[in-house]
Formats: structure tokens, sequence, C-alpha cells
């Protein structure tokens, strides 16, 4: 999966943090407040919207009466705590990444999310030192599947599309690595099992978690030696 890689981009929630747990509740008790509960499709539909276009969608479907910036806000201070105190990283994540370090690969984080909660919980973790480059959705025309976060990324690190391999958790995300050329490797999460032979069938590479992908890559690294 490595060879010929010099960079690793990731997508953060579900990808390289247990966190759609958190999202799931934040959207039941955010739309409760309105007297909505949350449907089935929500989590499908806004699958890889900026955080802007999340709120549009909000704002239109379920007709709120506010501005997009409230909505965006309340979604800050609803998940900013639960960031800082109850997300922990994927299994392996962090062994990864040292280990990436250790081969000279750059990295890079390409989130959906908004600047303030990815500082939060990167910051709380303790792995914001490992990547070179952090962008989110909305510093680029369009969200996931637009490929556009991905060749930022790419571009800020200086490193090739084809020389990038992606990880993600959701078909949004997967075809967005896909279409800026990009190897992806599917991660799975809880709340996208349902989707696992559609995220199989898409990405280059499928991975329960990263211990597995590490023990893999260190045996290999064993046997060629």
């Amino acid at each position: 999966m490595l060879e010929g890689k010099k960079a690793a981009i990731f997508d953060l929630d579900g990808t390289l943090v247990d966190s759609m747990w958190m999202w799931k509740a934040i959207d039941i008790e955010f739309l409760g407040r309105f007297g909505y509960g949350c449907p089935d499709d929500l989590q499908r539909a806004i699958e890889g919207m900026s955080f802007l276009e999340t709120a549009a969608y909000f704002k239109e479907r379920f007709k709120l009466p506010m501005e997009l910036d409230e909505i965006k806000d309340i979604w800050v201070k609803m998940s900013i705590d639960k960031y800082r105190h109850e997300v922990p990283l994927k299994p392996g994540a962090e062994a990864f990444l040292k280990e990436l370090r250790g081969r000279g690969f750059k990295l890079g984080i390409a989130t959906s999310n908004g600047r303030d909660m990815v500082d939060a919980v990167l910051g709380s973790l303790k792995v914001e030192p490992y990547f070179d480059v952090v962008t989110t959705a909305c510093e680029v025309a369009a969200g996931k599947p637009a490929p556009d976060i991905y060749l930022k990324v790419s571009e800020t690190l200086k490193v090739n599309p084809l020389q990038c391999l992606v990880f993600e958790d959701i078909p949004a995300g997967i075809l967005a690595g896909k279409r800026a050329g990009m190897t992806v490797c599917a991660v799975e999460d809880e709340f996208s099992l349902d989707l696992t032979r559609e995220k199989q069938s898409m990405a280059d590479y499928y991975i329960k978690d990263y211990d597995e992908l590490l023990m893999k890559e260190t045996f290999k690294t064993q046997a060629d030696r």
C-alpha cells in the first residue's frame, strides 16, 4: 500500500478519530429543539458536505429560522466539549502516524469539519504535530465528493496526487480521493457498517483499524530485510 507513496492524507471524523456517534447525538438534540426527529436518511444526505454546506442543507430542509452562522455556532458549542474530552483516536492511529513519519511521509488532514472543532480534537489528542497541513472543506470551492480538498492538500504538501494515499470512512470521501487521482484506503467505522460492501468496491484497500495495517506493513518491512 505504501510503495511509491510520499504523502498520506486523512479524513477526520470516523477515519482518524472515533466521533461519528457524537454527530448523530448532536443532530438528534439540535433538531429536537425545533420539534423534528432525526430522519434516517440524514447522514447519507449530508455525507461529505462542508460545514457551511451542511448548515445550508439543514436550514433549507428543516426551514430553520436562523442564519447559517448561527447554526454553525450552535454546532461548534455543542461539539467542542465532546471533542476535547470524549473523542478518542481510532485504534492504532497514533502508532501508524509515527510509522509514516519514520518513513519520511508528509501528512495532511482533509476534513469537512469546522476549524475550531478540528483544532480542539487534534489538540486534545496531542497529534497535531504529526501533520504538515490541516485543510477544511470551507477552504475550497466544493466539499466531498468533489476532489477539491484533496487536490488542495496535495498542492500544499507539494506532492503529486498519484503519490498520495487517502484514508476515508464514507463513500463520498472515497470518491473525492479517487477523483483526485489518489489511492484510497477505506477505514471501517461502526456508523458506516451498512456501507461496507460499497466502500470495499470503491476503495483500493479496506482496513478494520490501523493496528491491522501497521502489523501488515511491519511484517512486510521485516520480510524485505
